[in-house]
């Protein structure tokens, strides 16, 4: 199965194509299209998401896979929720990790999201409801995931995270719109 990565701000979509496997009907497929747009959709919508939740997800057919980090428990129900409801989805596999409690991690978000949008050359990507830079901590250590507009703002994030005092690491997976 060959995949290929689709970026969104806030929610990112691996889609693949499932043609010809023996356990899958085939699907066409503007039905796949649908249905990841969908979920895309209600994905954005929901009121808990933050900037320090990622969302991710694979649409197989009728089968949703959804994947990321989230803070809070809630929110991993809330976006099953929302996506077992979209018409055509037959199955959906919860795979989001739910990030432990923390109130170490949750001082080094306030102090990420001070540097990283209260820098004046990023601040750009602060004026979306949905920011494009999502924050995930998980125990002091940092990962990066979004997309940016160039190779310079990937950088220039990543070198403000690893300026926040009390972080052990950073990874830094940016995407560069095209």
């Amino acid at each position: 199965m060959k995949a290929k990565l689709l970026v969104f701000p806030a929610v990112m979509l691996l889609a693949s194509a499932a043609w010809g496997q023996a356990n899958q009907a085939q699907v066409p497929p503007q039905a796949e299209e649908r249905i990841a747009k969908e979920v895309r959709h209600q994905l954005l919508l929901l009121p808990r998401l933050s900037v320090f939740d990622n969302l991710a997800y694979k649409v197989e057919g009728y089968k949703v896979t959804l994947l990321g980090q989230v803070r809070e428990p809630v929110l991993k129900s809330d976006v099953e929720n929302a996506v077992k409801h979209i018409e055509g989805v037959e199955q959906v596999d919860n795979q989001i990790e739910v990030l432990p409690t923390s109130p170490m991690d949750d001082a080094l978000r306030r102090r990420l999201f001070a540097a990283i949008y209260g820098d004046p050359a990023l601040e750009k990507y602060a004026m979306p409801v949905v920011k494009p830079i999502r924050i995930i901590v998980k125990n002091g250590h940092v990962t990066l995931e979004g997309v940016v507009d160039s190779e310079t703002d990937k950088n220039l994030a990543g070198i403000r995270a690893n300026s926040v005092p009390g972080i052990f690491s950073v990874v830094n997976n940016l995407q560069v719109a095209k």
